[in-house]
């Protein structure tokens, strides 16, 4: 084909032709009723993932954005089948992943004529999207799916929005130039504004580095451990920034924020600098942290809409790799403070210790209480499971352990992707299938709750059909935990209501419908098995399921009790 200049077909032989430029091994969706995008797809390599849920798509597609770096692809009807996606958008855009969302729309000859599933579409998703362009003549096409990706890997990527009325659909598009590139454009920093925060890096004798989720894909090279040795800084990812730095290095601390416990909690209020790479610093990356003006920041972010302001320090707006190589050139020689570093290795060794002395509470509550504990089941997946593998995780209540380092590690090949601060049930175990499909043969395992799985069991047979040997782990207490807690603590156990009921799931019957397998364990002593044999069921390509029986008292380490969002530390 001639690249500078093509005259497709269809509306959505461009499309497809585009797909095949960025390089799209999977789109996700639930088409309209048209089903042009699929026959223009026929004669391609790009696999079409039908789904049952419009939410779901999209969560399927931002889960394989954040896996591959590269924009996730889903394409959809008209009206409500738009509106179904909304979720999943919010979730995009919190996560900053760059999707692309490809919609039909009413004819425009039609447009204010009361038309079948007729919706003002660009109004209803606007507020959600980084940018939105319903094409209104066909020749328009190619530069707007440009500008779209262009939109939607730059800055602080994001999900955008293409509208495609049905009457342009199968009208002739011609390109008349090519594709441009797709990749994200990777800035340096100012200067002026390097030399002046590396002054302060240079002057601060306690510093942490925190390493958040716009650092992903910027790490090959292992440059932020480097940077983190040079500076003998603490090191501490966001939990979107988990599996981009390496969690067995000496200087790794854990999860900054809700995720920090007790003695590493301590390093955030002896700190005199955070430098925070690639995070927006949420509630979530900062819940605990001293005063907002006790504590200066150094934030590096690629978009100007990330900069946080209420805390001393200053943004450096640029890429995360290009700004912490400049600035280990410029500080070339630095010292760091040797009691601070020593400081560092001693609370870390002191929560290895106190995580130990965590595992074995929870062991005795189980005896008490019964269940297995969620600490048993993340050593034992981790021994089941190979290192490289990802874990894509909600977040539940007794899920969250996964979040609690070294409860669960990434090590320094594992990798990992979470739901943003919206946290929408079902969203990890809809994106492990995205994460599977970006990085075909590398190990995926969800570990969700029971009552975020049932959000996603409509898309069973769209996981058989995908042939992805996804391992789901599915903690089992019996409903929505973390709102049964936060029940008990205003109404106590007498309540007429109730979010949790000691019944089966009915996961056995649906997995083996669509031909997964199924196991369970309610005692500890079979995890290892279990897990080893549905992992290796996994490894030849089907998914498996593999239910636990936890109880609701097992909580996550360092959780003194619900608090509504919020838990209740152990020393509140």
């Amino acid at each position: 084909m001639n690249e500078r200049a093509h005259t497709y077909p269809t509306a959505w032989h461009a499309v497809a032709d585009h797909l095949r430029h960025l390089g799209t091994t999977a789109v996700f969706g639930l088409p309209g009723d048209d089903m042009d995008l699929l026959a223009a797809l026929e004669q391609t390599d790009t696999r079409f993932v039908i789904c049952r849920d419009q939410r779901n798509a999209v969560f399927m597609a931002t889960g394989y954005a954040l896996a591959s770096g590269r924009p996730g692809v889903c394409a959809v009807g008209k009206g409500p089948a738009l509106t179904n996606t909304l979720t999943g958008v919010l979730e995009a855009r919190s996560a900053a992943a760059p999707v692309v969302l490809i919609a039909g729309g009413t004819p425009l000859e039609r447009l204010g004529t009361g038309a079948f599933q007729e919706l003002d579409q660009l109004s209803v998703v606007r507020p959600l999207v980084k940018w939105a362009v319903r094409v209104d003549r066909a020749d328009r096409l190619p530069a707007a799916l440009d500008q779209a990706v262009a939109v939607a890997v730059n800055g602080t990527p994001g999900p955008v929005y293409v509208e495609i009325p049905e009457d342009l659909a199968n009208e002739q598009v011609t390109r008349t130039a090519p594709w441009r590139p797709a990749a994200a454009q990777r800035l340096t920093p100012d200067p002026d504004v390097l030399a002046d925060t590396a002054a302060r890096i240079a002057a601060a004798r306690r510093p942490l580095l925190l390493v958040g989720g716009g650092a992903r894909h910027r790490n090959a090279d292992r440059s932020l451990e480097a940077f983190a040795e040079l500076l003998g800084a603490g090191l501490f990812t966001t939990a979107s920034g988990r599996g981009t730095v390496a969690e067995d290095h000496p200087l790794f601390c854990g999860v900054s924020g809700l995720y920090t416990v007790a003695p590493v909690d301590r390093l955030w209020q002896e700190a005199d600098l955070v430098i925070a790479l690639g995070s927006r610093l949420e509630e979530t990356a900062t819940f605990g942290w001293p005063d907002a003006d006790q504590l200066p920041v150094i934030q590096v972010v690629s978009g100007e809409d990330g900069l946080v302001t209420a805390r001393p320090g200053i943004g450096v707006l640029g890429d995360v790799a290009r700004t912490v190589h400049a600035w280990t050139g410029l500080l070339s020689g630095h010292t760091p403070d040797a009691a601070w570093t020593d400081r560092v290795s001693e609370v870390r060794q002191a929560l290895a210790a106190r995580a130990d002395d965590r595992a074995l509470e929870a062991d005795r509550t189980a005896k008490d209480s019964g269940g297995v504990p969620v600490s048993r089941v993340l050593a034992a997946l981790g021994r089941a499971v190979p290192e490289d593998r990802v874990l894509v995780q909600e977040n539940g209540l007794q899920d969250m352990w996964s979040y609690f380092h070294p409860h669960w590690t990434c090590g320094a090949r594992g990798g990992s992707v979470v739901p943003s601060e919206q946290t929408p049930l079902g969203f990890g175990a809809a994106a492990a299938l995205g994460v599977a499909l970006a990085e075909p043969g590398r190990p995926v395992v969800s570990v969700a709750g029971d009552g975020a799985f049932n959000l996603f069991r409509s898309e069973l047979p769209t996981l058989a059909d995908a042939g992805a040997g996804v391992l789901y782990v599915v903690l089992d207490n019996g409903g929505y935990g973390w709102l049964q807690t936060n029940l008990d603590r205003v109404s106590g156990s007498g309540s007429r209501f109730a979010f949790t009921a000691d019944r089966p799931t009915g996961n056995e019957g649906l997995a083996a419908a669509y031909g997964l397998k199924y196991w369970r364990a309610d005692n500890p002593g079979d995890l290892d098995r279990v897990l080893s044999a549905a992992w290796q069921h996994c490894a030849s390509g089907t998914a498996a399921v593999v239910e636990v029986g936890v109880r609701l008292a097992d909580s996550p380490p360092g959780m003194a009790g619900p608090a509504g969002d919020f838990p209740l530390r152990e020393d509140e």
